[in-house]
């Protein structure tokens, strides 16, 4: 493996602004008014994004933006870009410097082999050849090409190809079922299904062959069906309507049309990726991002607040970038953006427990080493993960120091959930036992809905535990009371006042789009609602709370659900938690507090006792819950959020079939404790 660098001396922020200040003749003197600057001269601050990044277009823009109001706002209006001709530009300079493009294991190679390796030209090759086979096929541009694939570099190569000749991108992860798959796949009507054998998860190998056929049989768009060899299993004997082909004989050719090859240039606001809300009522909303948008935000995110470099560039030499994703989660999207930048991207496909049966079947217990061993192999820089990630580590007692040599980690990524202040001060003292004492944390809160996120990190700020450190950079996020008024220091939604260049085109098959507007902009018509509580701090740094439509509202006091998980998780009894409020038309509050508890405990007295000791000290008297009941699982959705609103509605009174989509669920099993409890409270 090549070795990772040193710690780079001077953060792409600053670098970004000494940028600003030698050709753009802008300084500023605080990060506040850096930002206040990019959310109020957006021409000036979107087109220096386009130019410090040195983005391509064989056609010039009229205008960097339309100024029509949010969600009809054009950006770079006669631009002509391509998602992965901005990749696939770095392949010579990376390869003359010798830094691989992809590397990456899985849950049977970890330990047992060297993790593959990638180079950028080997990448850019199979990328041709699979366009071509693609075009052979009759994929035009516009036509959506679906896959059912693992974390792994054929998944990114089959998406390079397909975005390359225009396709619309659109994936969903092996672990879900077939009606989970078609609820996304059946709205945007495929012309071609890229899918594997199987998957390989917490030990356990998945044979996913009898989904292929459920899928081909209730997609009667797919014409072409290209079986990716995950497990190694027999796949001559499905049968589908449509013809059929081997991934490893679609990406084979080498020969003078794959050296010619090149990206289709596409219009700014092309179709580039079909992604997918939670889904927990209804069906999901396939939200449509274009190229061009997702390309900035995507730079701007990674390399500016996420600190992230080229992997070929001397001041950040051999960067290695890995956040842990699924190809379920939006992370995986943002993990695929680092090679837009150059950088060498590390892949992990499985459980970030390890294997959670031994070669018997026989259960075991999580390993929660088994990403740092990763990472320590591979010599990543930049580690991500998911904030309960983190909270499983510290936890499970894992010590860093037992796990390899990671210092060469140098920036944590936590995201999907409020990272809790005792879990940071954990990992930071985990790193300065291993001699790495100022950690970075780059704690970051967005949303697949725009590809991106409204709060993060910066270098040059101070770092507080358990808060976020900035508004972005073009993010002109504020937080609203009641009343809609901006509020500082005070918990408010969280609203986006300008647009971004990631903001959805549209939802597919959204006519004029009434969903889109009654998802984000009926609260405050022109303005983007989140969805989730927020407090700005005066200094800057945020804290958020919570999804906003599950607020804990006891007797005029509302709280995110947060605060109460972090309070109530920070005990060692308790391995998870779900809290709701059902407090609805005028009835007395009642809020009932769900508790996973480590095995072998029970809700005695004494643990009883200490879930509301932590719950006054932590928050108040006013949010000790009326009841407590010991569960075996919360239940969550398939990107791992608590499902607190659809079990307040169950337990309101509403038809479970009405309130939660099961098949968006990854554990629907759980659900028939909850609906006992709610049957049981209906009755007089």
């Amino acid at each position: 493996m090549t070795p990772s660098p040193a710690p780079p001396c001077v953060p792409q922020i600053r670098l970004y602004q000494n940028w600003l200040r030698e050709r753009r003749g802008l300084a500023f003197d605080s990060y506040d008014a850096l930002w206040r600057w990019s959310v109020t001269d957006l021409d000036t601050y979107w087109q220096s994004i386009w130019d410090y990044f040195d983005l391509q277009s064989p056609t010039p823009h009229s205008a960097v933006c339309d100024d029509a109001p949010m969600p009809g706002t054009r950006w770079f209006v006669g631009a002509r870009v391509n998602y992965s001709q901005q990749v696939l530009r770095h392949v010579a300079a990376a390869d003359a410097a010798g830094v691989p493009a992809i590397l990456s294991h899985d849950e049977n190679s970890l330990g047992n082999s060297p993790a593959r390796q990638m180079s950028w030209p080997e990448l850019r090759r199979q990328v041709a050849s699979l366009a071509l086979h693609l075009q052979a096929q009759g994929v035009e541009p516009g036509d959506r090409v679906a896959a059912y694939l693992p974390n792994s570099p054929e998944t990114m190569v089959a998406f390079l190809a397909t975005v390359s000749i225009g396709g619309v991108w659109s994936i969903c992860a092996p672990d879900m079922g077939s009606n989970a798959v078609l609820d996304r796949f059946q709205q945007i009507e495929p012309k071609v299904l890229i899918a594997c054998d199987g998957v390989t998860y917490g030990g356990r190998a998945l044979d996913r062959r009898a989904v292929l056929v459920e899928l081909c049989a209730a997609l009667p768009t797919v014409a072409h069906l290209i079986v990716q060899s995950n497990l190694g299993l027999p796949t001559s004997n499905i049968e589908t309507i449509a013809t059929q082909s081997y991934f490893t004989g679609a990406t084979s050719q080498n020969d003078a049309k794959t050296e010619a090859f090149e990206p289709l240039w596409l219009a700014f606001d092309h179709p580039l990726w079909v992604v997918y809300s939670s889904g927990t009522t209804g069906l999901p909303k396939p939200i449509v991002h274009g190229h061009g948008g997702t390309i900035l935000v995507a730079l701007s995110l990674k390399c500016l607040h996420n600190d992230i470099g080229c992997s070929y560039d001397p001041h950040t030499l051999g960067e290695r970038y890995h956040w842990y994703s699924t190809t379920g989660w939006v992370m995986w999207n943002a993990q695929m953006s680092g090679l837009l930048s150059g950088t060498t991207c590390c892949l992990f496909d499985g459980s970030p427990g390890g294997a959670s049966v031994d070669a018997a079947g026989n259960k075991v217990a999580p390993d929660w080493s088994t990403l740092w061993r990763f990472a320590a192999e591979l010599g990543v820089t930049f580690f991500g993960a998911g904030a309960a990630f983190y909270a499983n580590c510290q936890k499970a007692g894992v010590s860093l120091s037992d796990c390899g040599d990671l210092t060469n980690i140098r920036a944590l990524g936590s995201t999907g959930s409020p990272l809790s202040p005792e879990t940071q001060a954990w990992g930071t003292e985990q790193f300065e036992r291993i001699g790495t004492p100022d950690i970075w944390w780059c704690n970051i809160s967005g949303g697949t809905d725009f590809c991106g996120a409204f709060i993060g990190g910066n270098r040059e700020l101070p770092l507080v535990p358990g808060e976020m450190q900035c508004r972005l950079l073009g993010c002109a996020v504020e937080a609203w009371n009641e009343q809609g008024e901006p509020v500082i220091d005070e918990v408010g939604e969280l609203v986006c006042t300008q647009p971004i260049p990631s903001m959805p085109l549209y939802l597919w098959g959204d006519v004029e789009k009434q969903r889109y507007l009654a998802s984000y902009f009926d609260t405050y018509p022109g303005v983007w609602r989140h969805g989730d509580w927020l407090k700005i701090g005066r200094d800057g740094g945020c804290v958020i709370y919570g999804r906003s439509d599950a607020t804990i509202n006891r007797h005029g006091l509302r709280m995110g659900t947060s605060e109460l998980y972090s309070a109530v998780e920070a005990l060692p009894e308790v391995l998870d938690s779900l809290v709701v409020d059902l407090e609805y038309l005028g009835r007395e509050s009642y809020m009932p507090l769900f508790v996973v508890l480590r095995q072998g405990l029970l809700l005695d007295d004494a643990v009883r006792a200490k879930l509301v000791n932590a719950i006054k000290t932590a928050l108040s008297p006013r949010f000790v819950p009326d009841e407590i009941f010991q569960v075996a699982e919360i239940p969550r959705t398939l990107s791992g959020k608590k499902q607190e609103l659809p079990i307040k509605k169950l337990l309101l009174g509403q038809p479970l079939d009405k309130v939660l989509n099961v098949d968006a669920m990854a554990n629907p099993a759980c659900l028939d404790w909850y609906v006992a409890l709610a049957r049981s409270r209906s009755q007089p």
